[in-house]
């Protein structure tokens, strides 16, 4: 991801950190239908990575499963960290005194989910809700969370498809030609990228999650709360005029069923474990080589 592009993603969602719980129940949701899936895994984790947290919304869910675990969240926002810390579970006065002797590192790190600040083989369990859709080389983040995971941990994430506001963006086509939604990354797409970055045998799903509103500005309302306005690159700058407004309005009110305005959601739920680690970082592999030795007497 460009530096530019970067910087206008943190932008958005320091400017959002004071709002985004007032509007994130789509999140908040996601979140709990991801916790769901670990009733399937057989994990014990030790310390867990919530990679891209936002203001820590996941970690009652991820505390109340594993109590005993140590929980690292990292976000590219200062701003979502300080709201996240209201929210990590309070060690005991044990755990407080074992970090203080082990030197142990801080539980929230602001950092590029592409380039973690955690050692190799140091997590058992990377989990990411609703954070991998706003960067555009998923491979690069998968293979770091290979990297930091232990042999036989898991990544667990849920992220957005393609036709997510498909009606949005149908209603702003043609408009002015700039870009107002954002491109996700398909379902497939995906799963090939957790295979070149070493993962085995990925598990992908989707679903359709749709929120109705009364009308547009509610919808847009939202997604400025959660800092998902559009950081497109190409994006228009500066506001629409009362025309362009008026044709929006008129072209989503097509969507209109039932006397509400439709806004789709394309879900996407991945998991991947990781096996014996006889691969580098960047795919190659490691050869062992055994060498037999032998003694050869003379007659």
């Amino acid at each position: 991801m460009n530096t530019a592009l970067k910087r206008a993603i943190r932008r958005s969602f320091e400017q959002a950190a004071a709002s985004y719980d007032d509007a994130a129940f789509l999140q908040l949701e996601i979140a709990r239908r991801l916790d769901e899936r670990l009733d399937l895994m057989k994990l014990a984790p030790t310390r867990i990575l919530d990679a891209g947290c936002g203001t820590g919304f996941a970690f009652p869910l991820l505390n109340r499963r594993y109590p005993k675990a140590e929980l690292v969240g990292l976000d590219l926002a200062h701003a979502m960290l300080a709201q996240a810390r209201q929210r990590l579970p309070r060690p005991s006065l044990l755990g407080r005194v074992g970090s203080l002797f082990a030197g142990a590192a801080s539980p929230l790190v602001c950092a590029d989910m592409a380039n973690l600040p955690l050692a190799r083989d140091s997590i058992d369990l990377a989990w990411s809700s609703l954070s991998l859709q706003w960067l555009d080389e998923p491979e690069a983040v998968f293979r770091e969370a290979r990297r930091v995971l232990k042999p036989g941990g898991l990544l667990l994430f849920a992220t957005l498809g393609p036709d997510t506001l498909k009606e949005l963006r149908t209603a702003f086509a043609g408009l002015d030609g700039h870009g107002h939604v954002n491109r996700f990354i398909d379902m497939h797409d995906l799963g090939d990228a957790l295979v070149h970055a070493g993962f085995a045998n990925p598990v992908m799903e989707m679903e359709y999650i749709t929120l109705t509103y009364a009308d547009l500005k509610g919808l847009l309302r939202d997604l400025k709360g959660i800092g998902a306005h559009t950081v497109l690159e190409g994006r228009r700058e500066g506001l629409m005029g009362r025309a362009e407004w008026r044709r929006l309005t008129e072209n989503y009110e097509r969507f209109r069923s039932e006397g509400r305005l439709p806004a789709t959601y394309e879900v996407v739920y991945g998991h991947a474990w990781v096996g014996d680690k006889n691969n580098w970082d960047d795919g190659r592999k490691v050869i062992q080589l055994k060498i037999e030795q032998r003694q050869m007497g003379l007659r």
